[in-house]
């Protein structure tokens, strides 16, 4: 069937070509407008999510601007006068509902004596635009206080900082990829033609993806980040599965030069289509399983994933093969790539002393792996924005020079009315700054904030948000420590069924490939390594808590990319072993006819991932440099070395059952 399409792919090359090239217009004329369509999705889950809807019900609260009031003596006659005059006058200001702040409303004030701390609430009913034009009302009057630092944040200023900077990283991201994947591919396929053509590809799947985004951002919620990973996994696969192509064209024109182009591409398509379709699926597995874990982010991230790829694979298999037939005679046969023969020294090195390799990259990989189990996760905040922004600074200025008043304390409700029972069993707890009632619930009801000691979700916030829930399971604890450690929790929960999820479908596809059973188990397990020391040199490089959503990404991400290469290089040497029927040799001869692809491949993914990882974002530069770092040791440690030292150990083993079925059929 692949072979067919190969063919068609050939014959209709002009007519398919004009339908991506439509597809590619109206996507970046159409698609780009989902930039404009993302927004900030709500991850509460868990019992804080059940808090956060009752005390919605029973008296919302609006978005709050916070402002922090430094670098004069709070007591200074002239800050006293005019940050008075500005606190009444924003009780008067259209669209706020409340203020609290050090001046007209007592405490608040910063730990150095030289600070302050102002808490602007904005009417419930506003909403999107209209609650961002009040908060920069608001801002413009705060700015206004004679102080030589006036910083102004809050969660809603935030989220609109952060998804313009997610959409700026994205696109200097994908800028500075697509320039040095140019030069790149130009130098090492040989000619500007061949160079450009995965760059066509790439930029069409691109296009695609948003296209498919931006009609579903108006069916479900849409996240800054499912844009980020269209645009880091479809340049990234349209490469790789464009290089691919390309690499199996120039083997079967070189194998019968006299043949029409429409039969080369039919060979083409049928060995390398293969691959292209396994691996798609693979990857599309690992981001399905996204889906699993119940959260809105991780959703939006999956579905603009998998978009990508199937976008990338349906390129892969029509576009790229209708390129190279407008382009063949342009296409050099042979390209000047440096490190042609990288993977085959590596596992010729590895075959000749497979036990030693396998014993020392294993326990090399073990080791790396080991910080990993020490990895401290934490919602994103304003602390993932640029240094520069004000928004973090305004949040880091809150959890060093303010140990009273949280912004946004851990709430409690309780359906039994008010008492001075509950509240002094919160006060007795450890953690707790400050007990306060919430005010205008109904009588039948009751409900508190509880200060906690450190910041509004630290450690010792989460474990005051156990304590307060072991006192009584008819409350409901709420605020970001206990979203936090909602999600945590949920996470824990679900892992085991991810996990199931990505493992045994991959495993079908991969027996399915190959007809054994030990070769899909093997490379699981090498995946699973490489994730491990991935992350657990992530946590070296980056001190401090990581976004909870980042390992989860990174563990799909790399899972399925890694499988990518593992697809690329088990189809050939199958092909192999299915020729010779000898172990070693098919190991060397198929990871030395597609090891060029592969690295040059795993060298251009690198270039696309090492471009997000200039990222202004923490996310988004944990991200990049998580995936080039397990590009890097995936292609070299992993398909390298540890690949073809298992699967000499292992001889004919590899291939049961299929071996015994080959010798069976070789005796009759």
């Amino acid at each position: 069937m692949l072979e067919r399409v190969g063919r068609a792919a050939a014959r209709w090359r002009f007519a398919i070509l004009a339908v991506w090239a439509a597809l590619a217009l109206v996507g970046g004329v159409i698609g780009a407008g989902v930039y404009d369509r993302t927004e900030t999705v709500d991850d509460a889950r868990g019992e804080s999510a059940r808090a956060a809807e009752r005390l919605d019900e029973l008296d919302p609260e609006g978005e709050l601007v916070v402002a922090i009031i430094a670098g004069k003596d709070f007591f200074a006659r002239d800050l006293i006068d005019r940050a008075t005059a500005v606190m009444y006058e924003l009780r008067e200001t259209p669209g706020v509902v409340d203020v609290r702040d050090a001046y007209t409303a007592g405490g608040l004030q910063g730990d150095d004596g030289k600070s302050s701390l102002a808490v602007v609430e904005l009417d419930p009913a506003l909403e999107g635009d209209a609650a961002l034009e009040a908060a920069d009302r608001v801002a413009e009057k705060l700015r206004t206080i004679p102080a030589p630092e006036v910083l102004i944040g809050g969660k809603l200023l935030a989220e609109r900082t952060f998804a313009e900077q997610a959409t700026d990283d994205a696109v200097r991201g994908e800028t500075i990829a697509l320039v040095v994947l140019t030069i790149v591919l130009i130098i090492f396929l040989g000619g500007f033609v061949a160079g450009v053509l995965p760059l066509g590809a790439a930029l069409a799947t691109i296009a695609g993806s948003l296209l498919a985004l931006n009609a579903l951002a108006g069916v479900v919620a849409v996240s800054e980040f499912a844009v980020n990973v269209v645009t880091l996994l479809g340049l990234g696969l349209a490469v790789d599965y464009s290089l691919l192509v390309i690499a199996r064209f120039r083997e079967q024109r070189t194998a019968d030069p006299d043949a029409p182009v429409e039969e080369l591409l039919g060979r083409t398509v049928g060995a390398a289509g293969r691959a292209v379709l396994v691996s798609g699926l693979a990857v599309g597995i690992a981001l399905i399983a996204l889906y699993v874990f119940s959260d809105p982010v991780l959703s939006a991230m999956a579905l603009g994933g998998v978009l990508a790829v199937a976008t990338a694979t349906l390129v892969g298999l029509t576009l790229v093969p209708a390129l190279v037939a407008v382009a063949h005679t342009r296409i050099p046969a042979r390209g000047r790539m440096p490190s042609v023969g990288l993977l085959a020294r590596l596992a010729a090195f590895a075959l000749r002393r497979p036990a030693a390799v396998a014993v020392v990259v294993a326990a090399g990989l073990i080791a790396l792996s080991v910080p990993a189990f020490g990895l401290e996760a934490a919602n994103a905040d304003a602390t993932s924005l640029p240094e520069s922004a004000q928004e973090r600074r305004v949040q880091e200025k809150l959890e060093r020079d303010f140990s009273k008043g949280a912004v946004e304390p851990i709430t409690v409700l309780s359906d039994r009315p008010p008492s001075d029972e509950l509240p002094q069993r919160l006060v007795r707890l450890s953690n707790v700054e400050e007990v306060l009632p919430l005010d205008e619930l109904p009588p039948e009801v009751s409900g508190y904030t509880v200060d906690p000691l450190g910041s509004d979700d630290g450690e010792r916030a989460q474990q005051l948000v156990r304590d307060i829930r072991a006192l009584d399971d008819s409350l409901l604890v709420g605020g970001p420590a206990a979203e936090l450690l909602d999600a945590k929790d949920a996470t824990r929960q679900r892992l085991p069924l991810a996990l199931a999820v990505v493992f045994l479908p991959t495993a079908l596809l991969l027996f399915a490939l190959t007809r054994s059973v030990l070769v899909p188990l093997k490379a699981i397990v090498m995946n699973v390594l490489t994730l491990l020391a991935t992350l657990g040199a992530l946590v070296l490089l980056f001190p401090g808590p990581l976004d909870l959503t980042t390992p989860l990404l990174l563990f799909m991400f790399i899972f399925g990319l890694s499988m990518d290469y593992e697809v690329f290089l088990l189809a050939r040497i199958k092909e192999e072993w299915d020729r010779s029927g000898d172990n070693e040799e098919a190991v060397l001869h198929g990871i030395t006819a597609s090891g060029p692809v592969v690295t040059l491949a795993a060298l251009s993914i690198g270039i696309v991932f090492a471009g997000f990882a200039l990222g202004e974002l923490s996310e988004v530069r944990e991200i990049g440099v998580g995936m080039a770092l397990a590009v890097l040791l995936d292609v070299t440690l992993v398909r390298g070395l540890l690949l073809p030292a298992a699967m000499a150990l292992l001889g004919r083993h590899n291939w049961w059952p299929g071996a015994v079925k080959r010798e069976t059929r070789q005796m009759v």
